[in-house]
């Protein structure tokens, strides 16, 4: 896979040829490029960056040898041996960033959440389906160890019908400008909120809920700083979730269903350890070679690897490639997700100017 990556706010490292940075680093943009000879596929390779300023990509691309350097996407975007682009700009500019790589009929993975709207959204998976390309939200935290773990516990009924899902998920960064500024897409539940929410969707297998009650405490810049939501699905099944941008919260989950319970026990957004009826099982990501900006930043090439098996499914040649969205984040959970948080900004009262184009 060739994948590009430029315009991001604070770098996470890049461990391994098939893993991404996240949102908050200097480089917004990543090229993959899957390697195919007459002996068939070789495997992925990170072989351009792009980021606004050419200088700051060219840093990054040294520091991880990736040989190609742009400073625009639109150069990325022309580049014909990119196969899959990696998407970490800031999340008011998702829309138009998608649009240009997919428009450019490259693969795309886009940093969470896909937009800042459901309308947004729409338009992103239109253009995607419209220009026969892969597109996938990058929820990373459903590709984890411990979480593909957790899916199987519950669809094999391991702790019989879930009834009641709780989440939090809640650090002090409001006082940093892209979590507390509206023009930046600031707000906890776009930035952190999405990962309980997420979680939620993953439990209850994508269902819409029937009900959503939310309260907030808004920041002085009208972004959401503190939301608790309560979500109730059929067959009297609940889930509540709390998130904050202002205070430490201890970040766990817990799935409870009629034959037990499943603890997430902390960083519940990347997990490495579960708790099924109390007794505890680590799953632990990669060591890193180089230091990371965040927690358990190895664990991105799991979504990564997603991308390669659903680009190379059923296929022996990229002109060629198999699936156009994944099972585990498909384009109906990351519509879901966006109508969830349309949803629960309306009722906090965030209104975001893209939400009025």
């Amino acid at each position: 896979m060739k994948c590009c990556d430029g315009h991001i706010q604070d770098s996470r490292t890049v461990s391994q040829p098939s893993e991404f940075p996240q949102k908050q680093s200097v480089y917004g943009l990543f090229g993959i490029r899957l390697y195919w000879s007459g002996g068939g596929y070789r495997g992925p390779a990170v072989v351009a960056v792009a980021a606004r300023k050419l200088e700051d990509a060219q840093e990054f691309a040294t520091k991880h040898s990736i040989s190609r350097v742009y400073g625009s996407y639109e150069e990325l975007a022309r580049d014909p041996d990119i196969d899959v682009v990696y998407i970490g700009v800031i999340h008011p500019y998702h829309l138009s960033t998608c649009l240009l790589f997919t428009n450019a009929k490259k693969n795309v993975l886009c940093e969470k959440p896909l937009a800042m709207n459901t309308k947004e959204v729409k338009e992103i998976l239109s253009s995607a389906k419209r220009n026969d390309v892969f597109l996938m939200e990058a929820v990373w935290t459903r590709f984890f160890p411990a979480s593909v773990e957790i899916r199987r516990l519950v669809d094999q009924g391991e702790v019989g019908e879930v009834k009641m899902v709780r989440s939090e998920f809640g650090v002090p960064i409001s006082h940093v400008p892209r979590s507390g500024q509206k023009e930046l897409g600031g707000g906890a539940i776009l930035d952190i909120g999405i990962y309980c929410l997420q979680f939620i969707c993953m439990v209850f297998n994508g269902e819409k809920p029937e009900s959503i009650q939310a309260m907030g405490v808004c920041l002085e810049t009208g972004v959401d700083e503190t939301v608790v939501v309560t979500l109730k699905f059929s067959r009297n099944r609940m889930a509540v979730f709390s998130c904050s941008s202002g205070v430490k919260l201890p970040n766990d989950a817990i799935i409870a269903g009629t034959k037990g319970n499943i603890r997430i026990p902390d960083h519940m957004w990347c997990p490495t350890s579960l708790e099924v009826n109390g007794k505890e099982t680590q799953y632990p990501v990669p060591e890193p070679y180089l230091p990371l900006n965040y927690l358990n930043s190895t664990g991105m090439r799991y979504e990564a690897e997603e991308v390669r098996q659903c680009l190379l499914k059923g296929t022996c040649n990229i002109s060629h490639v198999g699936l156009k969205e994944s099972a585990v984040v498909s384009h109906a959970d990351s519509l879901l997700l966006a109508e969830l948080e349309d949803e629960i900004r309306r009722q906090v009262g965030v209104v975001y100017s893209q939400d009025s184009k």
